[in-house]
């Protein structure tokens, strides 16, 4: 991109003077940050301060939270004005709430993350989704005074488990709040725009598809790295590197390489120690080799190559945890050590500091002193397995740049402020849990988007390595690429449906549904199927005329021709039919036939000429029907699934119909309006059927732990369970979800997945107090994975003791007690 001339800079910097004098506050702010805000993040600012809400869609690393920032600054302009900041993770909140400390101070932010409550009554309170989406159904208190909400990442909207509660929370934000969405680049970000527009009224859409930091992109040839595209001067649009391609279709040839012609023809250049830094003009060629067996370069060397060409710190993307743990021990072996003693010393105390809390015991069983050897060196994994502990200690020393290369998950991408000089892919597949399938343009954009740190590098840099039939033109469109669309996953819920029955009544709560983004999609391919019915209708019309004959009816006639020839073709076919069958069969041809024959056009000269204009009528007419089958689906589709859920809870009797036709909660009813998770229903029958008043507290908490865990698809069959009351619990709970899931398909419902009772045992023994080194035994998964689940499990736990019979409640605040210790207990804030 050229840069703009003397009079289109002076043209921009009168228009932003003009503006400033509009929107002083945004002026104000602007000048206070350190860097210079782009056009983008000034537009989204000036639209808060003008009172409209704000969609604001850029790549990662664009600089979105800017916006969201300054809704804060306005809310502390403003005594008794509140800000909500929403994230789709904890770990996430807790980053986001120590940003937010820093700049206003421990009194003026709080934290509520379900398992974390600080100073929730603060002005300022970062939250996850769900959290939020629970206060609006409960009307909480804390919402008066809220003015703004800032909804992060709203890409998550899409997520089919926990797309619905964003949804959810912008249905049902009052009208007053202005709500500030920050989304990745998505294709429809217009269409989203218009939805929020309908909704929340007044939403102004800003969208920025230009990376503040350059992305150049490589391969990586063995040793040597190649510029993905060729963009030398003169050329006018990117396009493949020649050379990699030369590289693909040379199967088995030898490349013989002079090396002063390759520093010749290269147009890189050196860097303070000497070592060729990639250049740009996709000349450099690969060393001889035998292309078609191309040696990958072990972690080690690409580690080094990197740091040679300065292009450290670096993100290497391993699509599996043990993949991850996996690269660090080999960078271990090779004995490679990319850290000064001053940052290795840094290191040694952050993660003392950090871990003071946890017992050597338990240190000892998580390898601690091995992962601080391996951050002493450097690196470091990060992926969903490590203790959330280790992972935040990963994330701070990246961030403080003590940490040169981190071989992490692709959910170290999804919000997670971790950016680098330089990412790696060492594949463009993953395995998704069923088979190996090529990443998305979106996820390529997701995870290259880590590479380039705004204010320290000039450029990021994407390395993709070399692997047997790579297709540089695939690679070129993966990164070119600009199509993924937000679509909804939003399904109603037994928990959504009787708070909305309760706030709204039924009526009204379908108006609410229908008003989702999913119905607005839906109604929009609605339009466009329409539109479709209504130009082939015209083409029937036509069809129609031309077939007209001056003998008689001849659409009538092509109908009896169509079902005799249809019959016949049957007849053929069906050569296993009873004789009577037949008999009748060809008494129904033998009919048709004469009816044919009997019709006037059939004695018409051009009869076959029409015949031909009827076929390709009744195809098109075909066609139609199928589409307004479509229409006739989609239309209302939201409203059909929330009746089907309201028949189930009729059934159940968690609602009924009183004696004015009004849609009411029974007492059932309006227990689970806060009992929330994917088996809403099933806790609250259990509840209400009193099937675990008999047990202690580890019984409860490994009970609750059933309801909340998903077992690997490789996972083990049968396992150990708890004895004595545990298990006749168990039983009786999984014969209550088979008889729901029964009643759930009756009605046209998905149903849900067995109970699964993998984590029982472990959790039970955890609650009663056993050694972390035992319980991890029988979880059979690490230490990250048992902390996640046990979170989860204290979340349920906590609904039972606020909704529970005295009796149940009492032992599920004795369960949370007891799981929540140790690493379970460990909080960075």
């Amino acid at each position: 991109m050229s840069e703009p001339g003397p009079g289109e800079r002076y043209a921009r910097a009168r228009a932003r003077a003009a503006g400033d004098r509009e929107h002083p506050v945004t002026a104000d702010f602007a000048r206070s940050q350190r860097f210079e805000l782009d056009e983008f993040q000034i537009a989204g600012c000036r639209a808060l301060e003008s009172g409209h809400s704000v969609l604001v869609a850029a790549p990662t690393g664009a600089g979105k939270t800017i916006v969201g920032e300054f809704a804060i600054h306005l809310a502390m302009l403003e005594p008794g004005d509140k800000a909500f900041y929403t994230t789709p993770m904890k770990a996430l909140s807790n980053q986001k709430f120590r940003e937010l400390q820093a700049v206003y101070g421990a009194d003026q932010v709080g934290l509520l993350t379900g398992d974390t409550n600080i100073n929730g009554s603060a002005r300022i309170v970062v939250m996850t989704t769900e959290v939020l989406r629970n206060m609006l159904y409960a009307d909480s208190p804390a919402l008066r005074g809220l003015r703004y909400v800032v909804m992060d990442e709203v890409h998550y909207l899409a997520d089919r488990f926990r797309g619905a509660v964003w949804e959810e929370v912008i249905i049902h934000l009052p009208r007053s709040v202005r709500l500030i969405a920050l989304s990745a680049t998505v294709s429809n970000a217009e269409e989203f725009g218009d939805w929020l527009d309908t909704v929340r009224g007044d939403t102004e859409v800003i969208v920025s598809e230009v990376r503040p930091v350059p992305l150049e992109q490589h391969v990586l040839v063995r040793d040597d790295l190649l510029p993905l595209f060729d963009d030398r001067a003169g050329v006018a649009t990117a396009q493949v590197n020649q050379e990699l391609m030369r590289i693909r279709s040379f199967k088995g040839a030898n490349f013989e390489r002079n090396r002063s012609t390759q520093a010749a023809r290269s147009s890189g250049h050196r860097d303070g120690y000497g070592s060729r830094r990639p250049g740009r003009g996709g000349r450099r060629p690969v060393r001889a080799a035998n292309v078609s067996r191309i040696e990958r370069m072990d972690r080690p060397d690409v580690i080094q190559l990197l740091g040679r060409s300065n292009l450290l710190p670096a993100i290497f993307f391993i699509f599996s945890r043990a993949g991850c743990d996996a690269a660090v021990q080999q960078v271990r072996r090779s004995g490679v050590r990319l850290t000064s003693p001053e940052e290795r010393r840094e290191i040694r105390e952050t993660a003392e500091v950090r871990m003071r809390t946890l017992p050597d015991e338990d240190l000892a069983v998580l390898g601690y002193w091995e992962w601080l050897d391996n951050l002493e060196r450097g690196v470091a994994a990060h992926h969903a397995g490590l203790l959330p502990a280790f992972k935040e200690v990963v994330e701070e020393l990246f961030q403080r740049k003590l940490l040169k290369a981190v071989f992490a998950t692709e959910t170290l991408a999804l919000g997670i402020n971790m950016p680098a000089r330089t990412v790696v892919l060492e594949k463009l597949e993953k395995f998704n849990g069923e088979a190996r399938v090529a990443i998305t343009s979106g996820e390529y954009t997701q995870l290259t988007g880590r590479a380039g740190r705004r204010g320290i590098d000039v450029e990021g840099h994407a390395v993709i390595q070399w692997t047997e039939g790579l297709d540089p033109q695939a690679v070129a469109a993966l990164a070119s690429r600009r199509t993924y669309p937000l679509n909804s996953s939003f399904r109603p819920t037994y928990n959504m449906a009787v708070n909305l029955i309760d706030r709204f009544g039924r009526e009204r709560a379908r108006e609410v549904l229908e008003s989702s983004f999913a119905q607005f999609q839906a109604d929009r391919s609605v339009v466009g199927l329409a539109r479709e019915v209504k130009e082939k209708e015209e083409s029937l019309a036509g069809y129609q005329e031309a077939m007209s004959c001056d003998r008689g009816d001849f659409v009538a006639y092509a109908s009896i021709r169509r079902e005799l020839s249809d019959l016949e073709k049957i007849n053929r076919k069906d050569a296993s039919a009873s004789r009577a069958t037949r008999e009748k069969r060809q008494q129904q041809i033998a009919s048709l036939r004469k009816r044919m024959q009997r019709h006037p056009s059939h004695q018409c000269p051009d009869r076959e000429n029409h015949a031909r204009w009827a076929e390709r009528y009744w195809r098109l007419r075909r066609d139609v029907e199928r589409t307004r089958r479509q229409i006739q689906n989609r239309t209302g589709t939201v409203a059909r699934v929330f009746d089907r859920v309201v028949d189930v809870l009729t059934e159940v009797d968690y609602v009924r119909v009183d004696e004015d036709g009004r849609t009411i909660l029974t007492d059932a009813g309006r227990t689970m309006r806060r009992i929330y998770g994917e088996r809403d229903l099933l806790v609250a029958e259990c509840l209400r059927q009193g099937l675990w008043r008999t047990l202690d507290a580890p019984s409860l908490a490994a009970l609750a732990c059933c309801l909340v865990y998903e077992p690997r698809r490789d996972e083990a069959g049968e396992r150990a369970l708890p004895r004595g009351a545990f298990r006749i619990a168990l039983t009786a709970t999984q014969d209550q979800w088979q008889r729901l899931d029964d009643l759930e398909r009756d009605h046209h419902l998905p149903g849900s997945e067995p109970v699964a009772a993998g984590l029982a045992q472990a959790m039970h023994s955890w609650a009663r107090g056993a050694a972390l080194d035992r319980v991890l035994i029988e979880a059979d998964m690490a230490a990250g994975d048992f902390v996640r689940w046990a979170k989860q499990t204290i979340d349920l736990l906590d609904q039972l003791s606020l909704v529970a019979a005295p009796e149940v409640a009492t032992t599920a605040r004795q369960a949370l007690d007891q799981v929540r210790r140790g690493i379970v207990a460990y909080t960075s804030v």
